[in-house]
């Protein structure tokens, strides 16, 4: 599955990017796209600007917790970021403790080249994305 066309305001936001984080941040977009293809609860996304950066959120079936692509001030990383006040991040240091880097309970932070762990990251992209899902099957 390839992710739909770029929205005409998010390609605008990916390109306001240095060339380097915004080709990881599409990488990691086209993830997000497979992930919610692969599982049948999440529904279509709606792919939208938050906060001026690309956001990813289950509106159609309120499964998960929007994703955020975008980069910190203090980082030369790509950052994918989460609600604080989710556990996501916290489960994805507890998952893959060595795989990436994390900021606090609201960022997981990508090298902008070389190699990533594509299936460790599609994990943490599901995660979030059935975020509610799961958290309603735990009650």
């Amino acid at each position: 599955m390839t992710a739909p066309p770029l929205p005409r305001e998010v390609s605008r936001a990916y390109d306001a990017f240095p060339a380097s984080i915004g080709k990881r941040l599409l990488w990691v977009r086209e993830l997000i796209f497979a992930a919610a293809a692969a599982h049948e609860g999440i529904g279509r996304l709606t792919e939208t600007l938050k906060w001026g950066e690309p956001a990813y959120l289950t509106e159609e079936t309120g499964s998960g917790s929007t994703i955020r692509l975008g980069r910190l001030k203090d980082s030369a990383h790509a950052a994918i970021l989460f609600n604080c006040k989710t556990t996501l991040v916290d489960t994805f240091r507890e998952r893959f403790p060595d795989q990436f880097e994390y900021r606090q309970t609201r960022a997981l932070l990508l090298p902008v080249s070389g190699k990533l762990p594509k299936q460790d990251l599609s994990v943490c992209l599901s995660l979030a994305l059935t975020y509610h899902l799961d958290r309603r099957r735990k009650r």
